[in-house]
């Protein structure tokens, strides 16, 4: 029996090792490494470390690395302006497929740009002006080739319903008009300062499974307002609500039954790519906002139009608001007369694909939480409003976060017959519990947000593994090994949380030991002075290591 090597060591220093004859003649002896403290780092060093994690996982300077300043100053330009990157290499080929890209969409922005301002309760005119301002601006400083910018419908639902609780469009339409390119720019304002600040990751925020009942409620929602242009309602509820709106549809029923028209393309979702996309999109909103545009973004629709027509580059937005001028100019009194049912017709369609069912299922199948949360997004919107609709899916994804922070999931592990490996007894029936050992791996970070719950659920895995050990005459139990693998940092209270949790241990003549700590952990563990409290047996570079040097050291003592 040799002495245990188990203690922590600096970065630079030299590993060892020693071998301990191993309890099962088949397996080899088992090496008992060293755990090492990562290398050292000044704390100005540490704080850069992490601001770069936040907030630059793409290291976007990495092209100006050893770069003279003249190249340096061109690839910024460059960085600013996609245009001037995929410019110079642009020739006639590419200009004739985005020529037909760009007319393709624009036969579909037209229609749409005029039906989703109604939507919004803006004039046509204004859905006409943010289908010819924005994209020409995207085209400078966008990246996408394929993404189509414009009005879409979830965006001008949500504008028309809030600017309607402040004013009422048909009394005070200039007041209206004012408030709406005035949400428009400071909701340009808010995209461009997140892509500037590289905070694009708060909406990761809204998750896929609130966004999905969020859609799908404000679907239905603006397919039933367009009853009113159906069926020729005159006297109709402006309220966004379910209840409401069935209630104008039977209250007003004896009013002229009109088929549905033919759909022009199904609107499925906008997406934001990244920072450098919700700074184009933020700049487009706030020189929309200056020109009589409202709110618009990239339209998944338009850019499957795009991509499908064979757009090679963003010119084909330009091409798009060329096309869109030449309406402005020259034809829009023929636009002036499109009946409402058509303009109804054109809205349902587009919104109908909004309503993902198949996710919803998927959402069922895979996690229950998620499909709560998408239950309580669709129904929010559906019963209460859009705006509460939109604030409930946000305040369900934060309610997602907490309880997986606040209640992260701990497991038992067994060692499988004939290896090294530790897996959960739950999820392999082959695995078995190792004979006076219990084995707890906890799945996520230690915080105070959670310390006391560990501390709580790991005591209770102690009392029902006592209970299994009485009721099967197995050995009495004597060591509790913690797997933290999976804890990726910790904080002062999760250090407390491990101090306390030893001595309780201590006082049922229980041994704590730590297994595989990261890097960072380990290093905490080791300034707070915590781990001179364990002993040169209480941390270990594995679960197998720590079993075989525990058990070697039982059989040596008397």
């Amino acid at each position: 029996m040799g002495v245990n090597s188990n203690r922590v060591e600096d970065f630079s220093s030299h590993e060892t090792s020693i071998r301990i004859p191993s309890t099962n003649t088949i397996s080899p002896p088992m090496e008992i490494h060293s755990v090492c403290l990562p290398p050292k780092k000044t704390t100005l060093q540490k704080l850069k470390h992490r601001l770069s994690e936040i907030f630059f996982p793409d290291d976007p300077l990495y092209r100006f690395k050893n770069q003279q300043w003249c190249k340096k100053l061109i690839l910024a330009l460059q960085f600013l302006f996609p245009i001037l990157q995929w410019g110079p290499d642009y020739n006639l080929k590419l200009f004739r497929s985005d020529i037909i890209s760009g007319l393709t969409i624009a036969s579909l922005a037209i229609p749409q740009g005029i039906s989703y301002a109604k939507l919004a309760n803006l004039p046509p005119i204004v859905g006409l002006y943010s289908s010819f301002v924005p994209p020409l601006i995207y085209s400078i400083l966008g990246s996408s080739r394929h993404l189509g910018v414009g009005p879409v419908s979830i965006a001008s639902l949500v504008m028309g319903s809030m600017l309607g609780e402040a004013v009422s469009y048909s009394q005070d339409p200039i007041l209206y008009l004012e408030l709406a390119f005035t949400a428009t720019f400071f909701a340009g304002l808010f995209q461009a300062s997140l892509g500037l600040l590289r905070l694009g990751f708060i909406i990761d925020f809204l998750s896929k499974a609130t966004l999905v009942g969020f859609m799908a409620g404000a679907a239905v929602i603006v397919s039933l307002q367009q009853l009113k242009g159906l069926l020729g309602i005159v006297h109709f509820t402006s309220k966004m609500q379910f209840i409401p709106v069935m209630s104008s549809v039977f209250n007003q029923r004896d009013e002229e039954g009109i088929a549905v028209g033919r759909t022009f393309a199904a609107l499925k979702n906008y997406q934001v790519d990244g920072n450098k996309e919700m700074m184009a999109i933020g700049f487009m909103n706030i020189a929309g906002s200056c020109t009589s545009c409202y709110v618009t973004t990239g339209s998944f629709s338009r850019s499957a139009v795009n991509y499908n027509a064979g757009a090679q580059s963003a010119v084909s937005n330009v091409v798009m608001a060329s096309a869109v001028l030449v309406t402005l100019l020259f034809l829009m009194p023929l636009f002036y007369y499109t009946p409402n049912v058509i303009l109804a017709a054109i809205i349902i369609t587009a919104v109908i694909g909004l309503i993902d069912y198949q996710a919803a299922f998927r959402l069922w199948k895979v996690d229950k939480l998620d499909f709560l949360a998408c239950s309580c997004s669709f129904f929010g919107v559906l019963f209460i409003s859009v705006p509460l609709g939109l604030a409930i899916a946000v305040g369900v994804s934060v309610f997602k976060i907490l309880l997986h922070v606040t209640r992260p999931n701990t497991v038992a592990l067994g060692n499988i017959p004939g290896t090294h490996i530790y897996q959960s007894l739950n999820r392999y029936r082959e695995a078995l519990r190792v004979s006076s050992f219990l084995i707890l791996a906890v799945e996520s970070p230690i915080y105070f947000a959670n310390s006391t719950y560990l501390q709580e659920r790991i005591l209770r895995w102690i009392r029902e593994e006592e209970e299994w050990i009485e009721a099967n005459n197995e050995s009495t139990l004597k060591c509790i090994i913690l797997d933290m693998t999976a804890v990726t940092a910790i904080d002062t209270s999760g250090i407390d949380m491990v101090c306390e949790l030893r001595k309780i241990l201590e006082k049922q003549s229980l041994q704590l030991v730590l297994a595989n700590p990261v890097g960072s952990v380990t290093e905490k563990l080791h300034q707070s002075k915590v781990l001179e409290s364990f002993g040169l047996n209480g941390l270990y570079l594995t679960v197998g290591e720590a079993i075989a040097d525990i058990s070697a050291l039982w059989k040596a003592q008397p």
